[in-house]
């Protein structure tokens, strides 16, 4: 394995290329589920009563293309729980006596807190009853996705199924394949980013928390040698693989298999060791500031969208693939949001589906 050496990430927080080249595992395994959906839940209540977008999004030329990526994003966070849950019902793609699987609408929280007005976990009773029958035990929790995150999303139909897949989660039998479109490549195409992570304030005008690189070695700007960093005690241990799939448009389509799971770790270690931030990821564009991501020109020119709007660009990772070891394996796959499908399109990032 190459040892890490110093790179630039984004906009301050220096990056490192800990990265060597290592065969990514095909997630091409036997897939279980059938007849896969789009779970294009946010796509089906577009004319939800009380749902409006026309203050977000000012008048003028732009105002259509910024209103496609400002949509997902708002819907299901205004409408009525007992419609969230139906939404949900509608993006579920697998369910079997143990477990159901949906694929996890973008802009929506795992859990709720100040500002939610709808969560996943508030309405798991619900749609329990509808995917069911009234006495239907609730739905349960088994792992967690970030509110802009899409994909595959696992529901356990009870405390003792639930409890099992969190071990397998914490013990990392689970095998995780993210997809996401990325400014930039990455060098070398295929290869490991094993950085530790560590949140840390970020103290500027606009004070505000991020996870940082925390690596255990740089190099030296004196010889360009090696040297051992003191251990951050409260970095974790953090160990992404990567590998291109597409490029285009100065835009990469990566595949990204996380083997730690570190809050927001795929971002920090495409942001700030790969130095390929994600496509719609503003927090992690900056390192010390708040401030929309900048696009190159061609990007803005293929997505057909000004640098003024690029603020509404959602974050384009998605949790394409999950492999379960429960009792028999079971191999899960979500097809992208509809968003995330016409972005490919747009930067013309071509893919055969496996």
């Amino acid at each position: 394995r190459a040892l890490p050496g110093a790179r630039c990430g984004c906009d301050g927080q220096p990056g490192v290329g800990g990265t060597s080249r290592s065969p990514l595992r095909s997630a091409a395994a036997r897939e279980r589920v059938e007849g896969e959906r789009v779970a294009g839940a946010g796509n089906r209540l577009s004319s939800a009563p009380g749902i409006s977008f026309s203050s977000q999004i000012p008048a003028g030329p732009a105002r259509r293309r910024a209103r496609e990526f400002v949509a997902p994003s708002g819907q299901l966070q205004r409408v009525h729980p007992n419609v969230l849950a139906k939404a949900l019902k509608q993006a579920t793609v697998y369910q079997d006596e143990e477990i159901v699987v949906i694929n996890k609408p973008y802009g929506l929280p795992v859990h709720g807190g100040p500002g939610i007005k709808n969560c996943i976990s508030d309405v798991l009773p619900v749609l329990a009853k509808m995917l069911e029958n009234a006495r239907a035990e609730p739905l349960h929790l088994c792992h967690r996705l970030d509110k802009e995150t899409t994909g595959v999303m696992v529901l356990a139909r009870s405390k003792e199924v639930a409890e099992k897949i969190r071990f397998l989660f914490k013990t990392r039998q689970v095998e995780k394949v993210y997809w996401a479109i990325s400014l930039g490549d990455p060098d070398p195409a295929e290869g490991i980013v094993e950085i530790p992570i560590v949140e840390k304030e970020v103290r500027s005008h606009q004070s505000h928390y991020k996870m940082a690189l925390a690596p255990n070695y740089r190099l030296s700007p004196e010889d360009g040698k090696v040297v051992k960093i003191r251990k951050n005690r409260n970095a974790e241990s953090a160990v992404t693989r990567y590998r291109l799939l597409a490029r285009s448009s100065a835009c990469s389509l990566l595949e990204l298999q996380p083997i730690t799971g570190v809050k927001h770790q795929i971002r920090v270690h495409l942001a700030y060791g790969l130095g390929c931030p994600i496509l719609g990821d503003h927090k992690y564009s900056h390192w010390s500031k708040l401030a929309p991501q900048k696009l190159p020109e061609i990007t803005l020119k293929r997505l057909k969208l000004e640098q003024s709007k690029a603020r509404h660009l959602p974050l384009h990772l998605h949790a394409r693939r999950l492999s379960l070891p429960l009792g028999e394996r079971i191999d899960l796959v979500c097809k992208p949001p509809l968003f995330f499908q016409k972005t490919l399109k747009k930067l013309e990032l071509d893919i055969a589906e496996d």
